[in-house]
């Protein structure tokens, strides 16, 4: 059984290791050209944006398999967790690879990214549903009790997982911002799977909240590089993963708002465009909106953080 100790020594080598890896990717990232490509249709701010290095989730989850796999803790849930988050890292990084490497602006067709996705959050929700003591039930916040979802447990848990994901990518807009944010998620659910006695899952919390934490050493602002798909798929599936393997996937709408307020910001926008040919926001995702509404991108992500911090005690409180 571990304890904090171990949480914090977990967080601080890969903190350390992704700090190590910046100086030696980001370079490479640059000489190999993989820069950021800005949207015409973006806020005018991003234009000096233009070129900087992407893919850079490969570092923190570099010290993320480093990390984990030298922690003692390597188990059947921990195996699940690296393979869930590095599948989908690996689909971000073809979308990347397409976009930055091969010069194709789109990436991945919406529908092949989509099909990738399923396949890896049904076959997590199969072996949840197979593998966790508490089979098909889920937690449900505020009321001390679980519901048994019996057949629909694995189109939910699909459902949730490729909902995490995308949410997160949308999230992923300004400097610092996703990282920021899903460090302080990560954080919560170390904390939980420590009390929850779940090694494995509080081990993985806090070796890539440590990632995100070296991470933003660098994509903090100015960022000196983003995370790409690569990342942010990543650690949106990483997310969904920890909170699945908890049996807290309802618990991502209230810790994770941000990401849900980013999504259905988009959703809103579209719908209403579609519908009525007006926009109820000024631009999205959200950040967006309030970029063009005046404020600093800084301000933006401090505020989105702070709320991110609240958001998680009520999440403390939703399990009392």
């Amino acid at each position: 059984m571990i304890d904090y100790i171990d949480m914090i020594r977990t967080i601080i080598i890969s903190f350390i290791i992704t700090l190590v890896l910046g100086p030696i990717v980001i370079p490479l990232l640059r000489r190999l050209k993989v820069g950021q490509s800005i949207r015409e249709e973006g806020p005018k701010s991003h234009f000096k944006k233009h070129g900087t290095p992407t893919m850079g989730g490969i570092m923190f989850l570099l010290a993320l398999i480093i990390t984990a796999l030298t922690s003692g803790m390597v188990n059947k849930d921990m195996i699940v967790l690296l393979t869930v988050t590095i599948g989908f890292g690996i689909v971000g990084f073809i979308d990347d690879f397409i976009k930055v490497v091969l010069k194709r602006n789109l990436g991945l067709k919406a529908y092949q990214k989509l099909i990738f996705q399923i396949v890896i959050a049904v076959a997590l929700a199969i072996y949840q549903s197979k593998h966790s003591v508490n089979g098909t039930s889920v937690i449900v916040p505020f009321t001390n009790k679980s519901i048994d979802l019996g057949a629909l447990y694995i189109p939910f848990i699909a459902f949730v997982v490729v909902g995490t994901v995308n949410s997160v990518n949308l999230t992923d807009g300004l400097d610092g911002l996703s990282s920021g944010v899903t460090l302080i998620v990560l954080s919560f659910f170390g904390l939980i799977a420590l009390s929850f006695g779940r090694s494995s899952e509080a081990i993985f919390s806090a070796a890539l909240a440590g990632g995100c934490l070296g991470f933003l050493r660098y994509n903090s602002h100015p960022a000196r590089v983003f995370m790409g798909d690569t990342g942010s798929l990543a650690l949106g599936g990483g997310v969904a993963t920890v909170a699945i393997l908890l049996n807290l996937p309802l618990f991502i709408p209230i810790v994770g708002g941000i990401y849900f307020a980013e999504a259905l910001s988009v959703i809103i926008q579209v719908a209403s465009y579609k519908l009525r040919g007006k926009r109820v926001f000024l631009m999205s995702p959200l950040h967006h909106h309030y970029e063009q509404k005046g404020w600093k991108e800084t301000k933006i992500v401090i505020v989105f953080w702070t709320i991110t911090v609240i958001l998680c005690l009520i999440g403390i409180l939703g399990l009392k």
